[in-house]
């Protein structure tokens, strides 16, 4: 119970450090291809400085040592950030969210056929429930540039989901190794295609701080604390982004969800509190 409690709390902690990924991309205001690059280039060293402090004297071998799950966990890792700013850029941030909410069933669909995980009916309910308020929180019609986002979207969603279920699968895995390889390959294939010269010193900022926060720790609990936990258990509490993400962009850029956002959110979060009730409950003392 208490490894279990403690994957619960790593994966709330990535989720709080994902839902800044809005914010950061709004504040940074630049194209996809310059942002994608820089950012890989702080989540790179944010990463490779843990990697380094974790191996020390032994960090080659780490890395080479990684084999063929370490070349798995890489790719998807790449597909997975290159697919989610260019989801933030190309349509709003609720609208990205409301396509991650799917990231509990399909984590759990993608677990059960991969390793046979069992999926709970409490899970099942929980995860209905945080759907239907998903389903009030789509507002507008879409545009055309909202369904390439929303595309998107739900290709990082279900490459994030796959990275769950594959750090489960292989223990073993160095995370932060494989992490900091997977940023330094995004800023890699960024170069050719990113703006020239560098960007003003609050773009910089911004995505220094996506980097080092969003990309970076946030992806090393989630996958770390993911481990202790089903993945569609994982999966659902990521949801708490779905609800964040946008109240922190409605907050500091005035990209206001409106009312059916609000309360579908509030749904979900109602979801969430539900679903983890029973584990953060506190034995009688006899």
């Amino acid at each position: 119970m208490a490894s279990r409690t403690y994957g619960i709390l790593l994966v709330i902690l990535s989720a709080i450090f994902w839902s800044t990924a809005g914010p950061f991309v709004r504040m940074a205001n630049v194209e996809s291809w310059t942002l994608i690059g820089w950012r890989s280039l702080f989540a790179f060293l944010t990463l490779a400085g843990f990697a380094a402090y974790e191996h020390r004297t032994n960090l080659i071998k780490a890395v080479t040592g990684m084999g063929s799950s370490g070349v798995v966990a890489v790719t998807i890792s790449v597909l997975s950030t290159i697919s989610y700013i260019f989801a933030l850029n190309l349509t709003t941030v609720a609208n990205v969210m409301i396509v991650y909410a799917v990231l509990p069933f399909i984590a759990a669909l993608i677990s059960y056929v991969w390793i046979r995980e069992r999926v709970t009916v409490r899970l099942l309910g929980a995860g209905l429930a945080a759907f239907f308020g998903i389903a009030i929180m789509a507002g507008s019609a879409a545009t055309a540039k909202d369904i390439l986002g929303i595309i998107a979207a739900f290709v990082m969603t279900a490459t994030f989901a796959s990275q769950i279920v594959h750090s489960k699968v292989h223990p073993q895995l160095d995370l932060n190794v494989a992490m900091a390889l997977a940023a330094g390959a995004c800023g890699l294939i960024a170069i050719p295609f990113m703006e020239p010269g560098l960007p003003s010193p609050t773009a910089l900022l911004a995505c220094a701080l996506y980097g080092g926060l969003t990309s970076g720790l946030a992806y090393v609990l989630a996958l770390n604390g993911g481990r202790y936990i089903t993945a569609g258990e994982s999966g659902f509490i990521q949801m708490l982004d779905v609800v964040l993400g946008p109240l922190l962009v409605w907050m500091f850029f005035a990209e206001q969800p409106g009312e059916t956002v609000l309360a579908g959110g509030a749904i979900v979060l109602s979801a969430v509190v539900w679903y983890l009730a029973p584990s953060v409950r506190v034995p009688a003392v006899p």
